[in-house]
């Protein structure tokens, strides 16, 4: 199973915010920290999200599977295309994270501070946290997903042009262009509904699972609260927030990838469920 990799900041807007009250200068300051964390850590991992996206897309329509494994479909990209090419797509992602990550960050916070409000001691309930959570990532995800769409489209057209079909997009901006063209405003938000059901699910399993395996870490072995811990309750979250969405993402992958004639009509899958 190909696993779907999220940066994770709202834990962090968690902790930062439940010291002190936000005024404009901390809300500005965290926003971009958390925009310029969250890009740093797409370009690192951006090759992973490209073998994901090549590998969700193949065998789709009953076609031959060209790749075999993640690895494989990392080292075929760099013999067939360049090295380079790993990185194909990586600026609408980065402009994903400019939207995704800091709109997370803010709904987060205006959700459980000023809707849900604290407990009498201070401190948040697990379920304000986890309806916080899954809201805040569901807006944010319908915001960015323009930039989604951008992006599969450009990590695809390596693929597509080793198979001899023609150019369907050279860049952003190109791509931007064509789906207005072709399917008006409303076309930037093909496939936004697994889209959005993805984001949704990643995040409730970032707030299930972090802070258990961390408690489990903590009593059931002899680890202490330190960055070793921290990050092998990281790793469950992910993996468990990676098997809840990857198939909504593998959905969506193969919606935002498929052609649209102009007029908004698809070839393939028409929604969710076809």
């Amino acid at each position: 199973m190909e696993m779907t990799l999220e940066t994770d900041d709202a834990e962090d807007a968690d902790e930062a915010a439940a010291g002190d009250d936000s005024g404009s200068e901390s809300f500005f300051f965290k926003y971009f920290m958390s925009c310029c964390a969250a890009t740093i850590a797409e370009i690192v991992t951006y090759p992973l999200d490209l073998t994901k996206t090549r590998l969700q897309i193949q065998g789709e329509g009953g076609s031959h599977a060209h790749y075999r494994g993640m690895l494989g479909t990392a080292v075929g990209i760099a013999k067939e295309e360049g090295v380079q090419r790993l990185w194909q797509g990586v600026t609408p992602a980065i402009y994903r994270h400019i939207v995704y990550s800091g709109c997370r960050m803010s709904f987060y916070e205006l959700i459980r501070n000023q809707l849900l409000g604290r407990n009498p001691d201070g401190t948040f309930a697990f379920w304000k946290a986890a309806i916080g959570g899954l809201v805040a990532g569901a807006l944010a995800q319908f915001l960015a997903s323009p930039t989604d769409l951008i992006k599969v489209q450009m990590q695809m057209e390596g693929r597509r042009r080793l198979e001899g079909k023609p150019v369907r997009v050279r860049n952003s901006w190109h791509a931007f262009t064509t789906i207005v063209h072709e399917g008006g405003v409303k076309g930037l938000w093909r496939g936004w509904v697994p889209n959005v059901q993805r984001a949704a699910l990643v995040n409730l399993g970032d707030l299930t699972t972090y802070d258990t395996a961390k408690h489990l870490i903590l009593t059931k072995t002899p680890l202490k609260d330190n960055p070793v811990t921290h990050t092998l309750a990281s790793a469950c979250s992910g993996l468990v927030s990676a098997i809840l969405g990857t198939p909504a993402d593998v959905v969506k992958t193969r919606m935002m990838n498929q052609h649209y004639v102009k007029g908004g009509n698809c070839i393939r899958h028409h929604s969710i469920a076809y």
